[in-house]
Order: C-alpha cells, then sequence, then structure tokens
C-alpha cells in the first residue's frame, strides 16, 4: 500500500508498505532525509481494506481526477451516476456497450478514513459496481491486478468528461440516444414533474411482443439450430461458457432427479459426444420451458446469429413503438425486464420489424437479478434504476404472478391484454390494458 503525502510517480518498491488480510502492518518503509516527509500508510488503507475483503480486489486505485469531481456535481442530490451507449463502457468489467453503467455516490467527510462504512454500504447495495465516487472528492476503483484497475480508471475518467461534456451541450449522457434533455421551460418543468412515473419497466411476451412469436418462432428456431449452432462455434468463448454454465446446470439437475437431464461426458470424450448430450438436455430444458440462465443465454446466441443472417425478425405490437418514443420525449426512462437473456432482449427490439427501438430503451434485465416472480426482484430493479421511491416504477406485464410480485415490492403495476394471453384470475385487482396508448405517462 502507498504511503501517504508523497510524489507517486517518484515512489520505489522500498517505499511501500506491506499489511496482512486483517489490516495489520507487516514492512514499513524507512525514513528518508530532508525534505522528505516521515513515512505515514495511506488515510484511505480502511477504505482500501474494503475493496479488498467485500470484492476479492487484487489492486485499488484512489484518484482525485478532476472528472470524478465534477461529474458529482452536476446533480447534488444524486446518489449514483449513470451512463449508457458509450464504447468506453466495453473497458469497464461485467460491462457492454449496451448496457447501462452505475456507479454509487457517497458524500464526502472531512477525514478520509471516514468514509469507510459509507463506501462498504455502497459496495454492498451495488454488487456490480468496481468503482465507488465521493461527491467533490474523487473516486475508489478496484480490479483483480493493478492492469485490470488502472484500465478501469481510464475508462471511468474517460466516461465522465464526456457525461460532462454532454451536459455542457444539453445533452442527456444516461439515454441511448444521447439527445437534447426536456426543456426547461415553465410548461415543459412542470409536465416534467406532474410525470406519473420517473421509469417504465417492460415485460416482453404478451405484452411487448406476441406470445406466439416467442413461441412459433424463437423458441422452434433456437431449438433446430442447436447441433448446427454447437458444432459451428465450439471453439468460441462465447460458446465454450455456454457450456461451461450448461455443464454446472445438468449437474445441479441430476442431483436433483430434473426429467430430460443426461450426463455430459468430459471433453476427453470427443466433441460429437459432448455436443450430442449438450443438444439432449437443452431440447429437454426448452420443452419444459425452463427460465434458466444457462439456456436463455445459448438461446441468445443462437438468436443472434439468426437475426444476424435476416432468418429472424423481431416482432412487437404495433402500438409499441410510438409509446417508447412518446414515452423518452417525455423523460421517462424504460426497461425491459424478460426471462430472455439481455442479448436476446437487445436483438428482438435491434432487428424490431418496426426498425432499431433501442434508441427508446435505456436498460435491460434478465433472470441474473431474480426470477420474475419473486418480490425480491423487484427490489433489486427499483434499488439499480435509482428511484426516490419504488412507486416511481410502472411495471408493465401479462402474467398475474409478476404484477403480484412487483407490487409487493412497492411498484406500480398494469396488466397487459393481448390476443393469445393466458386468462386472468377473477378479480385480480390490477389496472389492464389492451394498448399501450392507454397508459399515460
Amino acid at each position: 500500500m502507498s504511503p501517504s503525502g508523497v510524489q507517486k510517480e517518484r515512489m520505489v518498491e522500498e517505499d511501500m508498505y506491506v499489511l496482512s488480510s486483517t489490516g495489520d502492518i507487516l514492512f514499513s518503509p524507512l525514513a528518508k532525509p530532508y525534505p522528505h516527509k516521515p513515512p505515514k500508510c495511506s488515510d484511505c488503507a480502511p477504505l482500501f481494506m474494503k475493496a479488498y475483503d467485500k470484492r476479492n480486489a487484487g489492486a485499488v486505485i484512489h484518484s482525485h481526477g478532476m472528472e470524478s469531481c465534477l461529474v458529482t456535481m452536476m446533480d447534488p442530490l444524486a446518489k449514483e451516476f449513470r451512463i449508457t451507449h458509450m464504447e468506453m463502457i466495453k473497458g469497464i468489467q461485467g460491462h457492454g456497450y449496451y448496457d447501462e453503467l452505475v456507479v454509487p455516490i457517497i458524500e464526502n467527510t472531512a477525514q478520509e478514513r471516514e468514509l469507510t462504512e459509507s463506501l462498504a454500504a455502497a459496495i454492498e447495495a451495488y454488487p456490480k459496481t468496481t468503482a465507488v465516487l465521493v461527491r467533490n472528492h474523487g473516486i475508489y476503483v478496484w480490479g483483480d491486478s493493478w492492469i485490470s484497475a488502472k484500465t478501469q480508471a481510464e475508462c471511468y475518467h474517460y466516461l465522465f468528461e464526456a457525461a460532462i461534456k454532454l451536459h455542457q451541450l444539453g445533452l442527456d449522457w444516461s439515454t441511448p440516444s444521447h439527445g437534447p434533455k426536456p426543456l426547461l421551460s415553465n410548461q415543459s418543468q412542470s409536465q416534467t414533474t406532474n410525470l406519473s412515473y420517473r421509469c417504465i419497466v417492460l415485460d416482453i411476451e404478451g405484452t411487448t411482443t406476441p406470445i406466439s412469436f416467442v413461441t412459433d418462432v424463437l423458441f422452434p428456431y433456437a431449438r433446430d439450430n442447436v447441433r448446427k449452432h454447437l458444432e459451428e462455434t465450439y471453439d468460441t468463448h462465447d460458446t465454450q461458457d455456454d457450456i461451461k454454465l450448461l455443464r454446472s446446470q445438468v449437474e445441479d439437475d441430476l442431483q436433483n432427479g430434473v426429467a430430460n437431464a443426461v450426463p455430459v461426458p468430459s471433453d476427453e470424450a470427443g466433441k460429437q459426444e459432448v455436443i450430442a448430450a449438450l443438444v439432449a438436455n437443452v431440447e429437454g430444458m426448452i420443452k419444459s420451458d425452463r427460465k434458466i440462465t444457462s439456456l436463455k443465454q445459448l438461446q441468445g446466441h443462437i438468436w443472434r446469429t439468426g437475426f444476424e443472417k435476416n432468418e429472424l425478425k423481431g416482432v412487437v405490437f404495433d402500438d409499441v413503438p410510438g409509446s417508447l418514443q412518446k414515452w423518452h420525449s417525455s423523460g421517462i426512462k424504460v426497461y425491459i425486464y424478460s426471462s430472455g437473456s439481455r442479448l436476446a432482449q437487445r436483438l428482438l427490439f435491434g432487428y424490431s420489424n418496426h426498425g432499431d427501438l433501442r434508441t427508446y430503451l435505456s436498460g435491460f434485465f434478465d433472470t441474473t437479478v431474480g426470477n420474475k416472480k419473486e418480490t425480491k426482484s423487484y427490489v433489486e430493479i427499483s434499488e439499480s434504476l435509482g428511484v426516490h421511491k419504488p412507486s416511481d416504477v410502472l411495471f408493465v406485464t401479462d402474467v398475474f404472478q409478476e404484477a403480484v410480485a412487483a407490487k409487493a415490492a412497492g411498484l406500480e403495476v398494469i396488466i397487459s391484454v393481448r390476443p393469445g394471453n393466458g386468462q386472468l384470475p377473477e378479480n385480480h385487482g390490477f389496472k389492464t390494458v389492451k394498448s399501450f396508448s392507454e397508459i399515460c405517462g
């Protein structure tokens, strides 16, 4: 760990402190003659230790970069920094271009070590983050190595600078289009303030898209192309990752006595033997309509090929594009929550029968946040969206059990009634709509 109050670029190995996993100092550097200050371990030590302890970090960087300071001042009440659709987001661990990057912001204190508990709380509350901003101060960034931490720190500062410049231009860095912010005239400000919802979260099947498209087009395409896809892409990183997830799922299924689960042989058995076992398991999973990450991830990769080859075209109801555009123009952020993978969601809306609709979408959630029929999943989503209260979020679905779970989490809920949807219980107690045009922002 580095000492405090020294010129970091002039440090050598002997200037560093060595600490144990519990924070005890095992080695201290020797004092140097004047004008050097006596050695003193960084005041950030307890904060660094939180990142090592809670994130198993290999390296932590604390920066006072101007961008990391200014970006927290643009909205003095914001508890998060959010940005999406920027290339450098790909440099942040676990994120891609289409993802929404969320960085928690904690309030500054007079003494650095006084930040320890609030930083620890932010790390706990944001399990996907690799950084925490400190308002009017700087940022803590960590990674599994010094290279990872440094690379991410550079990407974070780039994104902060981009947001600051977009802010100066009157553009919204937190939306996919980065278009102009809503006008702040008296009339527009009043309209913005009176919006019923800050965010709308949409289901896909039976809500934005006919159930028949999923069951009669997407599922059969994935089922019919499993073997071909695995054979053609077997050695790629994506497919090897898919196989790893499927192996793990099948092992769990076998232990739990799940029907149609068959053992997947080791790689030594040969490519064709492995593929045959995987195909058998995947077909069983599809037949049982299982909502599991391993299946959804593989399906997403198969569908990606189909969309890119123009063998598939996403389908949304005719009222969807206009409503998405209206909500987007009104300053309402729209998200998707589906059991399909985030990749599959982006493909459906990116290659839709009404063109690329991703411009109007601020982010995508899948079952990695939790099962759609569990209340804690919607708690996680509302906390991720950074709203003041869960009722600022409207969830639209066609599934009664999902509606119940979302309502228990405090979200506002509307049930979508579309052709081909399942029957709802009598006296279910939820507002229903047959078209998004009936939903008022």
